[in-house]
């Protein structure tokens, strides 16, 4: 019987793993025997994470400190990993720490998420990708988000980005998955990372930074549901509020969508005042 790691080894790049989900995918591969290369722009953070990755499973690790809303961001990418062989790559960036309306935040900032959620992740598949299909085997996961079933206020590029990931993960299985690679867009909810949490504290929903936002999910859950969900792509709906709200939002038109999504914003933020 072949391993996880013959299946899918023997590197990954898990792009976004200094924290959150990113870091503890970083860390599940690890134990599966994956090696990884972690990215993020934190130098500093990164070596920690790496760190504690190699001790804890034994496996090797680098690290690239990297803007992944650079233009150059995956040429910097692939040039450091062009002597490993790489069998798996995860995107797990770019939350919107921001949460704000269009019009307060400047179109530099919007077209740099464009960037970082879509450009740099479609460089990468396709690099990566070819070496997957030319050995038969790989995966490729991408971490999209709740906000890309439909339109609302103070996330109108994070949204729109996380839509354009969804249907990229799905045309991209459609092509792949024939010739042995295994593509995985999962739609996560409200989850209870660093980025949440600081946006909350930030707006007063919660009394400290260290605190779970209510009715977040945890990381490890996410995590545990992903790996479980390697072979259900393209798309995978991640814990039980999230297929619930997907189930809902494709129950009605477009329109109902959008006004549903911008109601329910609308009264969070209420609550928050």
């Amino acid at each position: 019987m072949s391993t996880f790691a013959d299946e899918y080894g023997p590197w990954a790049v898990v792009a976004g793993a200094s924290d959150g989900v990113g870091a503890a995918f970083a860390e599940g591969l690890a134990e599966r025997g994956i090696n990884v290369v972690l990215l993020a722009r934190r130098a500093a953070v990164l070596e920690e994470v790496a760190a504690g990755i190699a001790a804890r499973t034994g496996v090797r690790t680098r690290t690239l400190a990297v803007d992944l809303a650079a233009d150059d961001a995956a040429a910097q990418i692939i040039a450091a990993t062009e002597d490993l062989a790489v069998g798996f790559l995860v995107y797990c960036a770019g939350a919107d720490p921001a949460f704000q309306p269009f019009l307060d935040t400047s179109a530099d900032a919007a077209v740099a998420m464009v960037q970082r959620n879509c450009v740099t992740l479609l460089r990468l598949c396709h690099h990566y990708a070819a070496g997957m299909v030319e050995r038969g085997r790989g995966g490729i996961v991408i971490f999209g988000s709740g906000a890309g079933l439909a339109g609302g206020p103070n996330m109108v590029a994070y949204s729109a980005s996380k839509a354009f990931d969804m249907v990229f993960a799905e045309a991209l299985w459609t092509e792949l998955n024939p010739a042995g690679v295994d593509v995985v867009g999962l739609i996560l909810g409200k989850t209870n990372t660093p980025a949440l949490r600081r946006l909350e504290y930030s707006r007063g929903q919660i009394a400290a930074e260290d605190h779970a936002p209510p009715g977040a999910v945890e990381v490890s859950s996410v995590v545990a549901e992903a790996f479980a969900s390697l072979k259900e792509g393209p798309t995978v709906f991640v814990g039980d509020d999230m297929r619930a709200a997907a189930q809902l939002l494709g129950s009605v038109s477009r329109n109902q969508a959008v006004s549903f999504l911008a109601a329910a914003i609308a009264e969070a933020m209420g609550s928050a005042e």
